[in-house]
């Protein structure tokens, strides 16, 4: 079906001839004779491009021009006026119009127009598909207190153009929170340029960095921008910034106040307007004792310090990274979504994870592709995995325990504290089993995994009346 085209003109002639016109062309059509007309058949039926006269009566093509904006930005406009001047297509330019065109109308020109047009809004419908797609794979998942302080915080900081310090552990996610500060700030549309610090090698960082002129060393045939060239107007994430040498930190710094720079191998300043954002695994403070890292360069960067919390402080998240996770590798690979059984999702709630969300995320891949079936099971969790529990709490818990899990879970996400939402769950499971063995210690434990005196411990901490039946 062709692509419909709205004609606006106070012309009846002008209106069929280029109807009929776009129709032998393969598109489809609608016409109005005014603004108003144009207007309604904009909300009603949602046209492709509209071809608008500049001058008719009730409300002409600028002021048509600028309600249609309002309330269908994405749709491209190309004037069409017999009385034009440069007056007029800058002001058709400024609110919006993609192009301007002069009466009498050449059909080859408008179908030129046209084409181009309908490929730009192509182009930014695509863009808009993609800025959607990394803003859903950037998301900050959690309803946790902590994740809840921190994006108040990101929406707080993100407007202003003030330079950001994020430390927290590795796979916390420091560089997803200095990409929503981006996103949220006023250069959101400008660059994004992040560096690995730790990743490039000693010799090779400055020209990374601040790019080079050519001839500036054996093999420089040509010059090359560095990653301050190219973040400018945007934002510059330096990631891992305490594996910098004292050497580049002192060059760092220096750019940092004055906002200028110069190539390896050039004479010439470069002005940048960068917004710098550095996060670090490492304690600073501990790092400038030891003479590892500049005191200036520290307090330069840390005008507003962020941490990000590891997985451990917040585990009542972990299922919804479960869920998160599921979805978005199934999105991926294009395959079906699974799911991860209420016994699963409790192991992996107890597991400190000190890889953090990465190691999380790396798990659920692995599941996904080492289980067979669409439901992975307690079964299928490695024993690693399970070391926090049996550590922590003397009990091993069996797949079998999906109902209490299911328990375990909803108590969690109804913001239960963790512990007393363990304390249930370790109660139900225990008294359960003692149930099934008539009150006999010996066969409980035996039957979950774990010794008779750890169990012995548990039910006394827990209260759990034991009613032996012969």
């Amino acid at each position: 079906m062709g692509r419909r085209i709205l004609i606006v003109d106070d012309e009846e002639s002008i209106r069929q001839s280029l109807s009929a016109a776009l129709e032998d062309e393969g598109f489809q059509t609608s016409v109005a004779k005014d603004g108003r007309e144009a207007l309604k058949i904009v909300n009603d039926e949602s046209p492709d491009l509209m071809l608008l006269d500049i001058w008719m009566g009730r409300i002409n093509g600028l002021e048509t021009l600028r309600k249609v904006k309002e309330d269908s930005p994405c749709l491209p406009v190309i004037m069409i006026s017999g009385h034009g001047n440069i007056e007029t297509a800058v002001k058709a330019t400024k609110l919006g119009a993609y192009d301007f065109i002069e009466k009498p109308l050449s059909l080859d020109k408008v179908l030129l127009t046209i084409d181009h047009a309908l490929k730009a809004s192509q182009l930014e419908e695509e863009n808009q598909m993609l800025r959607q797609k990394v803003a859903k794979k950037y998301e900050i998942v959690g309803k946790s207190k902590l994740i809840t302080q921190l994006r108040r915080q990101i929406e707080t900081v993100a407007p202003a153009n003030s330079w950001i310090l994020i430390t927290g552990e590795h796979g916390t996610g420091k560089e997803l929170v200095a990409r929503n500060i981006h996103y949220l700030s006023l250069c959101k549309d400008q660059s994004f340029i992040d560096v690995n610090c730790a990743a490039i090698p000693e010799e090779l960082i400055e020209s990374e960095l601040f790019g080079y002129e050519k001839g500036a060393f054996t093999g420089a045939s040509g010059r090359k921008k560095g990653k301050f060239d190219l973040a400018d107007r945007g934002t510059l994430f330096l990631d891992e910034i305490a594996d910098m040498s004292l050497k580049t930190q002192a060059k760092i710094l220096r750019i940092l106040q004055e906002q200028k720079f110069e190539r390896v191998g050039g004479s010439k300043s470069i002005e940048i307007d960068v917004r710098v954002i550095a996060a670090t695994n490492r304690d600073l403070p501990q790092e400038i004792k030891k003479g590892n890292f500049r005191e200036d360069l520290f307090y330069r960067l840390n005008v507003i310090p962020f941490r990000v919390p590891p997985l451990r402080e917040r585990k009542e998240d972990i299922p919804l990274f479960i869920d998160f996770f599921l979805e978005e590798l199934a999105r991926e690979s294009g395959r079906e979504k699974k799911e991860l059984s209420p016994e699963a999702i409790q192991l992996l709630c107890h597991y400190n994870w000190p890889g953090n969300v990465r190691e999380l995320k790396n798990l659920v891949e692995r599941l996904i592709i080492m289980t067979p079936g669409k439901k992975v099971d307690a079964g299928d969790i490695p024993q690693i995995f399970r070391a926090d529990i049996e550590g922590d709490s003397g009990v091993a818990y069996g797949p079998d325990s999906a109902e209490f899990a299911a328990q375990y879970i909803s108590s969690r996400r109804a913001d239960t504290s963790l512990n007393e939402a363990r304390n249930n769950f370790e109660r139900n499971f225990i008294a359960a089993k003692l149930n099934e063995s008539r009150g006999n210690i010996s066969k409980t434990a035996k039957a979950i995994g774990v010794s008779r005196e750890n169990l012995s411990r548990k039910i006394k901490s827990l209260g759990i009346e034991v009613n032996k039946r012969l």
